[in-house]
């Protein structure tokens, strides 16, 4: 059957004849079966299959560039150059492999300056149907952001070692050779699978923006699937990736024509065809809700204002008027309640460069009269809401928060893990416009989280009544959560944005510090010990031991019985990775109360050999000072006295501006002074 498929293969080789030149590649390659695949015009290129004994050989060195199993950075270049060298003449038909398109990305992300030279040069002239097909699409991302380093070097004058190699064009010029030839299909490639992913890269390069991480969340270079698939293979980014490189100024006329390509033919806005004007409108607004086409369209809107002042692909979505208009009117509607079209405006509005009174306009004409029920959206609108709270001016972020924080009890839905990312928003908010309605905010959150503790505004007056676990529980789902698993499917994502989320909360307001403090008290004491050596639980532990520096007595007491909970387990955290940084904090929380320090480092000297048998319990060892403890106590309560001293100083209360100048009066009074501040001072 393998022979027969072959066959009819080869007949259908013989009758189609490559374009684009590639038929002197399969010349050069006459023993290989050969494969195509299509360039943006429909066209088939033919790259060729890689032979099956070549498979094994390129497979062995990916592998072995995976493992990175090499005495040093010499041995590693060594490598890498002799397998360009086995692969020289076939990286065209090795970067649609999908095993050797691993290889490539491997040999690029690892490869000197004048190797990623010479493997642009190579992909130049095939750059747009490459960026067409599955495997070698992935690898064009991976170069061009490796290329965009070597053109900041080439413009800074750094010589490019060729080694007696043969001389390469400039990046410059091959960059502009790459996007004369994407140019014409600019429109095509928007609505690609693939190429609209290197269209997106090579707009970030040339608009000299940030090259964002493959592998983070909510990358611009990847698909969530090519993120995940990317971790699974174990390729990781160089320290090439998360910056933005320096690029010549031919590159802002490169830039103007991609994108004056994605709209040539259209009738924009200064159009006097009405007609014409409405289709080229309603072609685009399909394009904004395209799950392939919308990034694209968001990063066209992003970069065009560096060489359009006019906006010209805004404006073929949105209306140029003042006024509201009945069809815009209708597809922001279905903006805010579709996922993807909810991701296009959120991005939209929380771009830089996309001008201020743009946004106001979309807000007060579609948004400002039903903010409520667009926060209600928790999949789509709600995400737009909280753009808006960062984009806005005073008065309309402050009418947002009017109509939200009354809801916001309403608007949480914990168990689904709905707009909790909603909340920490309306925090923020809220501290950036001097705690605009912060005590209304924080009974709203108590409602929801701890409807049977306290409010913030009834705060008991002491702490010795028992409460139960709920704020812990509805906010982290602790019974859900994969505490005491021991796989290694722990922590979760969900988990880490509740821990955050909590986080959030007690950073905003001590009085969620001492609910979770009382928490952690009600909770069995096994469990607390797994939160202490969970991954992201530890954290939310880590951050409750904040100190109230203007505490009362009974705020003190209530430290005091939280640290408890830490007695006799201080060795068992000590010499744990996560346990470790919870001892280390302990050292500031103990802070005026040196006999829980005392007891804390004396459970350590007790079992000392296990602390220093640990490599994380020698860090705790080191940071706490004990070998003081040890050979002379009473240098180690110096350090306990001084720690007290500094602790205080720095967080004397601060003056009021009303008591500064009363005592600058004070210093200016003569002691005979009749005038009218005289029995003011006088003693």
């Amino acid at each position: 059957m393998g022979k027969s498929r072959g066959r009819r293969l080869e007949k259908k080789v013989a009758k189609e004849r490559p374009v684009d030149g590639s038929e002197d590649l399969g010349e050069q390659e006459k023993d290989d079966y050969s494969v195509s695949t299509k360039d943006s015009n429909g066209h088939n290129v033919f790259f060729g299959l890689v032979d099956p004994t070549e498979v094994d050989y390129f497979k062995q060195a990916e592998s072995t560039l995976n493992i990175g199993a090499f005495d040093g950075d010499a041995d590693r270049q060594g490598f890498i150059r002799s397998v360009l060298e086995e692969a020289k003449g076939k990286e065209l038909k090795l970067m649609t492999n999908q095993i050797c398109s691993k290889l490539m990305e491997r040999l690029i992300l690892g490869a000197v300056d004048y190797e990623v030279k010479y493997l642009f040069s190579v992909f130049v002239p095939y750059f747009t149907a490459l960026s067409h097909q599955k495997y070698a699409s992935h690898v064009l991302e991976t170069l061009l952001v490796r290329a965009a380093s070597v053109l900041e070097k080439e413009l800074a004058g750094e010589v490019i070692a060729e080694d007696d190699r043969e001389p390469l064009a400039s990046m410059e010029d091959m960059f502009t050779s790459v996007v004369n030839q994407m140019q014409p299909e600019v429109k095509q490639m928007m609505t690609h699978n693939y190429a609209s992913h290197v269209l997106r890269v090579m707009l970030l390069v040339l608009a000299s923006k940030e090259l964002p991480s493959t592998t983070k969340a909510h990358s611009t270079l990847r698909s969530k699937k090519s993120k995940i698939a990317r971790k699974m293979i174990e390729i990781k980014d160089t320290t090439d990736f998360g910056k933005q490189y320096q690029v010549p100024g031919s590159f802002k006329g490169l830039l103007k024509s991609l994108v004056d390509a994605s709209w040539e033919g259209e009738a924009t806005a200064t159009s006097q065809d009405e007609e014409a004007k409405k289709a080229s409108t309603k072609k685009f607004r399909e394009l904004a809700i395209n799950k392939v086409a919308s990034p694209v369209l968001q990063l066209l809107i992003q970069v065009e204002g560096i060489n359009d002042r006019d906006r010209t692909v805004w404006h073929l979505i949105f209306a140029s008027t003042e006024e509201a208009d009945n069809d815009e009117s209708a597809f922001v509607e279905y903006l805010l309640s579709d996922s993807v079209g909810s991701h296009f405006l959120e991005s939209c509005v929380k771009s830089d460069t996309v001008r201020p009174k743009y946004v106001e306009r979309l807000y007060k004409l579609y948004m400002a009269d039903r903010v409520l029920k667009l926060a209600k959206r928790a999949t789509t609108g709600v995400f737009v809401i909280q753009a808006l709270l960062f984009r806005l001016r005073a008065p309309d972020v402050e009418h947002i928060l009017d109509e939200i924080i009354p809801e916001l009890a309403g608007l949480i839905d914990v168990e689904n893990n709905e707009n909790l990312d909603l909340a920490q928003r309306v925090i923020d908010a809220s501290i950036a416009r001097s705690n605009y309605r912060r005590q209304e905010l924080i009974d709203q959150l108590f409602a929801k989280l701890a409807p049977n503790y306290p409010s913030a505004a009834n705060e008991r007056d002491d702490f010795t009544e028992d409460v139960d676990a709920e704020l812990l529980e509805n906010t982290l789902q602790l019974s859900k959560s994969t505490l005491g698993n021991t796989r290694d499917d722990w922590p979760t994502a969900e988990e880490r944005r509740r821990s955050l989320f909590l986080e959030k909360l007690m950073e905003y307001d001590d009085k969620f510090v001492r609910a979770v403090w009382l928490n952690f008290m009600a909770l069995p004491r096994e469990r607390l010990s797994q939160m202490c050596f969970h991954g992201v639980f530890s954290h939310v532990v880590e951050a409750s031991m904040k100190v109230d520096p203007h505490e009362n007595k009974k705020v003190e007491i209530l430290r005091k019985r939280y640290l408890q909970l830490f007695q006799g387990h201080i060795v068992d955290l000590a010499c744990n990775s996560y346990g470790s940084h919870l001892v280390d904090k302990l050292w500031a929380f103990t802070v005026l109360l040196p006999m829980f320090k005392d007891r804390f480092a004396q459970e350590m000297f007790e079992q000392q050999n296990k602390v220093k048998d640990s490599q994380y319990g020698r860090i705790v060892w080191k940071n706490w000072d004990l070998e003081k403890f040890v050979r002379k106590k009473s240098d180690w309560r110096h350090l306990v006295k001084q720690q007290e001293l500094e602790f205080k100083e720095a967080n004397q209360r601060k003056k009021t501006n009303i008591e500064r100048k009363l005592e600058r009066l004070a210093k200016t009074q003569k002691p005979n002074d009749d005038g009218p501040n005289a029995k003011r001072f006088k003693r």
